[in-house]
């Protein structure tokens, strides 16, 4: 590490921020189960779309407890039945294309998954690109979503490590922490870096770098 400024900035993002999203959803990514997996993909899909974060969370919260945990049940979900629930939940703006994305991202999985997103790592040869590229072709899943998705997943997925995107290097660089990805993933634990890497979204996505340099500075 460059030195104590950044070991304290570092303490101090990840004693601020560092929880990954999975957390927020109580969803196991290291346990890689179908189910677990498959909740990390919805909560990708509703996540990218231009809204709060804690929108999202809410989101996936409430078509949970409706016990679609599986593109199965979700796809078998009404039309009418998912957007009630989304609209419940906060989601009213995007609540009807959702429901039809929901709808039509299930079925792809299905197909060409059985349902198991797992199943996309093993097409891909566990090659990150190929898996952010086969990402990309299930509706709802764009760069952001993918992004999303590959930056949890790197919990469970070995091959993945380090993932950080763009979002993250530019918080990284804010911080005067290494935006090089194995030179950041170097300063923590290999089980710690999708919690650094969440921690730096968060940071930009509150635009508080300048804050956590304040409080290292100070010492908390």
């Amino acid at each position: 590490m460059a030195g104590t400024d950044s070991e304290a900035i570092l303490r101090e993002l990840l004693a601020r921020h560092g929880r990954t999203y999975a957390e927020d959803i109580d969803v196991d990514v290291p346990a890689d189960t179908a189910e677990g997996m498959f909740g990390l993909l919805l909560f990708a899909l509703l996540a990218s779309a231009p809204i709060r974060t804690s929108t999202a969370v809410d989101a996936f919260r409430a078509l949970r407890e409706q016990g679609w945990t599986s593109a199965a049940a979700l796809g078998e979900a009404s039309w009418a039945e998912r957007v009630r629930v989304l609209n419940r939940s906060g989601y009213a703006r995007y609540d009807e294309s959702t429901s039809r994305t929901l709808a039509d991202a299930c079925g792809y999985l299905l197909d060409t998954y059985d349902g198991d997103i797992r199943r996309l790592r093993d097409a891909a040869d566990h090659t990150p690109d190929r898996e952010r590229e086969l990402l990309q072709q299930i509706k709802g899943i764009g760069p952001v979503g993918a992004d999303i998705f590959l930056r949890e997943a790197q919990a469970a997925w070995d091959e993945l490590v380090p993932y950080v995107d763009e979002r993250a290097r530019a918080a990284a660089g804010d911080l005067g922490l290494p935006t090089d990805p194995r030179d950041l993933a170097e300063l923590v634990e290999r089980e710690d870096v999708p919690r650094l890497v969440a921690a730096l979204v968060r940071t930009r996505l509150e635009h508080d770098a300048d804050d956590v340099r304040q409080a290292a500075a100070r010492g908390g």
